[in-house]
């Protein structure tokens, strides 16, 4: 399991950024590529568009956090290198010129100055080619142990994926739902006001929200016998029926909270401003998207509006 602040399948910082050398340029560019890319940028100390290039690719690299690694190599202090390089077909006869390797071999390569977003662009299509460091089977795991009660453990691999990945969704959404799980209601809530802008809409997050909506609602739901004795006494009394779905649903009898609210709206859509509908959506988000009670019960629901 991952701990807190650990990385998974990143390098140390000072792994990511190298000095090459016709001696290390086996292990560090050929060796190194096989399990991520590795950009090597051939430069100069008199080429005034590689002291321009050269930090840019360096902070294009420490964004990506271990998922590429750089090597720079001084052509004019590694000459027998250069030229072993370019007799093997690279164009390194204008620097500075960039060259990615991945499993030992080039994949992608770049001359002169470009953008930074330019930069960002040529990196990104490098992380893809290395996968993801393992956090996708990461995310597997949290799953996993969530739904096997180890609601800790998984709220401490959720969070070690946030350290690597802050605008991961799906690792931000079930961090909030290991603290529901918990019974953390506000920090499951103040974990997801802590989103950042690109992710503070994502259905994983949304879901959460419905959760949290729904588990206020259980601290306060009335006693079941009783709320289905004034509903079975009164089929008309829509407050009556609207509290016995919350309580079915604090009991997890979801399937039937959501039969009771699907009643209540074919009675009277409009009561209590569209309440049924607005609870039946709060039900069908929380739910996972594929859940046959949320495909169902929007089906159902659908019917009744068109009807």
């Amino acid at each position: 399991m991952l701990e807190l602040g650990q990385t998974q399948g990143a390098a140390a910082p000072a792994d990511l950024i190298k000095d090459g050398t016709e001696r290390t340029f086996m292990a560090d560019v050929i060796d190194g590529s096989q399990e991520v890319p590795v950009i090597v940028d051939f430069w100069a100390t008199w080429c005034g568009p590689c002291r321009t290039l050269g930090p840019m690719l360096e902070e294009a690299v420490k964004a990506a956090k271990g998922k590429v690694k750089m090597v720079k190599i001084d052509v004019d202090k590694e000459q027998r290198l250069a030229g072993a390089l370019a007799q093997q077909g690279l164009p390194l006869q204008s620097i500075p010129t960039v060259v990615a390797f991945f499993q030992g071999r080039p994949v992608d390569m770049f001359q002169g100055a470009i953008p930074q977003s330019q930069i960002k662009e040529f990196v990104n299509r490098l992380t893809s080619m290395g996968g993801d460091g393992g956090l996708a089977e990461a995310l597997e795991a949290a799953e996993q142990m969530l739904a096997e009660g180890a609601a800790v453990d998984a709220a401490q691999t959720f969070a070690a994926i946030l350290e690597e990945e802050p605008e991961n969704a799906a690792a931000m959404g079930g961090l909030a739902r290991a603290y529901v799980a918990m019974g953390e209601i506000d920090q499951a809530e103040g974990i997801l006001n802590t989103a950042p802008d690109a992710i503070a809409k994502a259905p994983e997050l949304e879901a959460v929200r419905a959760q949290i909506a729904l588990a206020r609602q259980a601290a306060k739901a009335g006693p079941l016998a009783e709320l289905q004795a004034a509903v079975d006494a009164d089929p008309s009394n829509h407050q009556a029926r609207f509290d016995y779905a919350q309580a079915l649903h604090a009991a997890g009898k979801v399937q039937e909270a959501v039969d009771q609210l699907l009643e209540l709206f074919r009675r009277d859509r409009e009561w209590n401003d569209g309440a049924a509908k607005a609870q039946l959506f709060t039900i069908f988000e929380a739910l996972k998207p594929q859940d046959p009670i949320a495909l169902n019960g929007r089906r159902k629901l659908s019917s009744l509006i068109f009807a």
